[in-house]
């Protein structure tokens, strides 16, 4: 028989920080009344410790009178519901007695739980401890029940527990009708993408994570060989194993059965690296070969290498392109439960089409295109922080590879991984570079952009980095359609409170008619006070602080607060939230020009394009230059080319951004550290280093270019072809990639003279005058210099010769720079 006593007693401070760690504000009165000096101070420092730990704390003490091991697991815990249940079970599992167990839960959310253990066998200690910390890190499922019964241990119950998750997006149900349908529309890039769009719905609807987890349960004898299997891929070569694929298919009740369990094997067979059976994890990570991505006809390209991150708080993954890749890390929320389940369904496609799309974006610089999502759990959604640093600490496990980690590594490759910051994370940038650091990652200053400049950052919003190539594509429109700025009207989504909203309202000149932000809809027909945009703008205000005293009498604000307000027109608006989430769809955002600078992936899409049209069947808009990420999916994109809107997508507009990173990025790789401190980190606002004022004007000068020289090729193939731009966007960049690849893997390289010619121009001349080009590239990673030279090469080329460009076309242009280089070496000569 077993008794346990619940004490009640409230914290002696209720309110604290995550951060705080005095025992005597975050304890319960009654733990400091009964608990011995020897013990306080026990359960201080356990609480000191766990508040800088992203793993959980475990402890074996000294033993205690009656000749039990006091053994204690502390950690920061989200979940509503106790482990306690787990881990007794985890107990009985190793036939381990127990005599006495406490939960001590503080103010502060961390938990310590103690464990008062009949024997003095380590390891059959260590081998409890790990077992509870998988315990720790994999969220409640209805799966539980079979390791609560005991018919799985804790090592299979936390590898189908994780692998039902790759089943629920990669469950492989090959399709004959679809593949034949896919072939005949892949030309017809907007019926292909409704056909993808079908597939997935009708895959969803038919195995659920319900479904999966209902198959699961009834297969545990099948789950003890396919978690055999994955131990065999971890000790050696991974391969599939078709003689346990055979007995899946002999044994299941229906396909859709064996289908699921057979994914498994696909899993393992993909392994490349893992953490699973390291200790002191703070999540579970699992480094994929992607090949199994290729069976489907969902994803255009197949990605370089997929992460796929599992935690208490959540679910992850990352997605590159290519070796070198770059990107930004997005945490998902979800207000409500319908919001989860419409997030969850759709993370991996999201994840995917954001990589692929700083893929296309990325092409003129070394870093190709990757992606990070981090999924918050429904009962997590206060937990970004935690979440993406348990999310940040789990790929490093897979980056920072020591002896004796027990950490599984068939790539054995070293990786350089660099990410940016996102939706939710931009304040967590700081953290994750210090954090590399800590962790020994040789490029830590470079591990993330958007650091704040006392790091060595260059902050986009500050500089206008996005918006400087965003507003070079409109100035090409007007130029190329003869329109003056001044006298163009604007409709723009993303208010003064943004980045990009901000900075196109501080570099524009036009007459914007309307902005929608986060706090609600302005409206002036006559154009809005340019001066009050320049204000809020500068202040970094919302519109609801826009002095309506400055709108003409036909305009007017409503912000999401507001309910039934009459309009102008006589219009009444019942609820101010759905006119601010619906306005870019009303018949009043109407002008020359749309230029989208935030709003969420898919806001115009098939089933709302036709309201980008006036009741005469004309497109509401002469001009679109798209800001905002996937802010008009590409069936709508062709929707309004065919109609006659000249419209830049994102991938090719909003490249400025990347551009700014890569070269933060090149400054902090190619410096020491005491060079970087002295150059790069702005210590004091008021007194900038010379070189970061310098190099940051140099790399504004790069953006502009760059956006002139693609805008330029896109607008001349069209003309040429006759293709829509948002298609020739993709077309010139995969042709930039493609060749950019060739030009890798040659021997183009290894030709001295070209190299430095290269090297010279894609290098900015002022990170040369403070360290010779000879210097910079003896310090940089051989694979990222050669994927400067690639990038460089393969892009001013497209962009000069265009689509069509002959191989005798590149030699012609590859012997112009070897002769300038052979030029130039004559010259320093003499």
């Amino acid at each position: 028989m077993s008794m346990y006593i619940i004490d009640t007693s409230p914290y002696v401070e209720s309110h604290v920080s995550d951060e705080e760690t005095n025992i005597w504000k975050v304890a319960s009165g009654h733990f400091l009344r009964s608990k011995t000096f020897e013990i306080r101070a026990r359960y201080q420092e356990l609480v000191k410790d766990a508040s800088s730990q992203l793993s959980p704390i475990f402890r074996i003490h000294n033993p205690a009178s009656d000749g039990t091991t006091p053994v204690t697991l502390t950690f920061r815990h989200s979940q509503k519901s106790s482990f306690l249940l787990k881990f007794t079970e985890a107990l009985k599992f190793q036939n381990l007695k127990c005599s006495r167990k406490f939960i001590e839960t503080f103010a502060n959310g961390i938990v310590v739980y103690s464990f008062y253990l009949h024997t003095t066998d380590m390891a059959e200690i260590n081998r409890f401890l790990h077992h509870v910390q998988l315990l720790c890190l994999i969220p409640g499922s209805s799966m539980r029940g079979m390791f609560l019964s005991g018919e799985l241990s804790v090592e299979e119950y936390a590898y189908a527990a994780s692998v039902r998750k790759f089943i629920y997006y990669f469950l492989n149900q090959p399709s004959e009708e679809f593949e034949v349908l896919a072939k005949a529309l892949k030309n017809d890039t907007l019926n292909l993408g409704r056909l993808s769009y079908l597939q997935t719905k009708l895959r969803r609807e038919a195995v659920s994570l319900a479904r999966i987890n209902d198959t699961l349960i009834d297969s545990a004898s099948l789950i003890h060989k396919l978690f055999a299997d994955f131990e065999r891929c971890c000790k050696e070569k991974p391969d599939f194993n078709t003689k346990l694929a055979e007995e899946i298919k002999k044994v299941t009740k229906s396909d859709i059965d064996s289908q699921i369990l057979t994914t498994f094997l696909i899993f393992n067979a993909h392994i490349r690296k893992t953490n699973f059976w390291k200790n002191n994890k703070a999540a579970l990570a699992f480094s994929l070969d992607p090949a199994f991505v290729t069976t489907s006809s969902l994803y255009p390209e197949n990605p370089y290498i997929i992460y796929f991150v599992l935690g208490q708080e959540f679910q992850g993954f990352h997605i590159r392109f290519r070796d070198i890749s770059r990107g930004g890390i997005r945490v998902i929320k979800s207000p409500h439960r319908l919001a989860f389940l419409k997030n969850m369904e759709g993370q991996f496609a999201e994840n995917y089409d954001l990589a692929h799309t700083q893929n296309k974006k990325n092409k003129d610089i070394p870093e190709f295109g990757s992606k990070g999502t981090v999924l918050l759990n429904r009962d997590a959604q206060g937990r970004t922080k935690t979440a993406f640093q348990k999310y940040i600490a789990a790929i490093m496990d897979l980056l920072v590879i020591k002896e004796g980690t027990n950490v599984v590594d068939h790539y054995k490759n070293e990786e350089i991984l660099f990410m940016g910051p996102d939706e939710n994370t931009a304040d967590l940038m700081e953290w994750a570079a210090r954090y590399a650091q800590t962790r020994g990652y040789r490029y830590w200053k470079a591990f993330t952009t958007g650091k704040p400049p006392s790091l060595g950052g260059v902050p986009h919003d500050t500089y206008g980095m996005t918006t400087r190539g965003v507003h070079r594509y409109v100035l090409g429109c007007l130029r190329k359609m003869g329109l003056k700025e001044e006298e163009v009207t604007k409709f723009q989504t993303g208010g003064p409170d943004g980045d990009l909203g901000s900075n196109e309202c501080l570099i524009s000149r036009d007459k914007t008619i309307a902005l929608v932000d986060g706090s609600g809809v302005v409206y002036d027909p006559n154009g809005l006070e340019r001066s009050e945009l320049i204000r809020l703008a500068t202040n970094r205000n919302m519109i609801s602080s826009f002095d309506t005293t400055k709108l003409s009498p036909n305009g007017f604000r409503v912000l999401v607060t507001d309910e039934n307000v009459t309009l102008p027109s006589g219009e009444v608006v019942e609820s101010g939230l759905t006119f601010r989430n619906e306005f870019h769809l009303h018949p009043l955002s109407k002008a020359d020009l749309f230029v989208p600078c935030g709003g969420r992936p898919a806001s115009i899409n098939l089933g709302n394009v036709n309201k980008f049209f006036d009741k005469n069947g004309k497109p509401k808009y002469k001009i679109i230059v798209e800001g905002a990420n996937l802010f008009l999916t590409q069936d709508a994109r062709l929707v309004m080319e065919n109609a006659g809107v000249v419209l830049y997508k994102d991938a090719s507009a909003n490249k400025g951004g990347v551009t700014s990173s890569s070269l933060e990025v090149l400054a902090a790789i190619a410096m020491t550290d005491a060079e970087h401190k002295e150059h790069m980190q702005v210590t004091d606002p008021n007194n900038i280093p010379p070189f970061y004022k310098s190099y940051v004007e140099e790399v504004q000068e790069r953006i502009e270019h760059n956006a002139e020289l693609e805008f330029e090729c896109i607008w001349s193939e069209h003309l040429r072809t006759g293709l829509p731009r948002c298609v020739l966007t993709d077309k010139v960049s995969e042709k930039i990639n493609e060749l950019n690849d060739n030009i890798a893997s040659s021997e183009l390289f290894h030709n001295t003279e070209l190299r430095e010619q290269i090297m010279s121009l894609a290098i900015p001349r002022k990170l040369q005058e403070l360290i010779p080009i000879d210097e910079i590239l003896r310090r940089i990673p051989e694979n990222y210099a050669r994927a400067t030279f690639a990038a460089y090469l393969a892009s001013h080329f497209i962009y000069k010769y265009g689509l069509n460009a002959s191989e005798f076309a590149f030699f012609e242009f590859i012997s112009t720079e070897i002769s300038k280089a052979q030029q130039k070496t004559k010259t320093e000569e003499l």
